[in-house]
């Protein structure tokens, strides 16, 4: 659970792209770009049932995931102007939510931050 002040949650709650880093059990990196959202306490970002490749359970930061639940969240804004720069890392354990009310809240969330959702 994270704790963000007022200027941090408005900005992670209007950036568009965060990029999720994990690691494997023998703390190789992956970072990937991810939508998400967040409920001001928690970060969800949804597998949903976009064509993939792979199944769900086989995609490398589920892995991750379930051999290494370290991850971190890295959201941030560029602007040729540097005045105008920010980033918020947010580091913490990750868990899998497949199922539940938790779920159910994360693709709310979800959908109504993209519309594509």
């Amino acid at each position: 659970m994270a704790e963000f002040s007022d200027r941090q949650l408005e900005s992670l709650t209007s950036a568009r792209v965060g990029h999720l880093a994990t690691a494997d059990k023998n703390a190789r990196p992956h970072v990937i770009p991810v939508c998400f959202s967040t409920d001001g306490r928690y970060i969800y970002s949804v597998l949903d049932q976009k064509p993939k490749r792979t199944a769900l359970t086989r995609l490398r930061r589920v892995k991750n995931i379930l051999a290494n639940p370290q991850a971190t969240l890295l959201v941030d804004h560029y602007e040729e102007d540097w005045g105008n720069l920010w980033y918020i890392m947010v580091s913490g354990r990750a868990n899998l939510v497949m199922e539940g009310p938790e779920q159910t809240t994360a693709v709310a969330l979800l959908r109504e931050k993209y519309r594509q959702y």
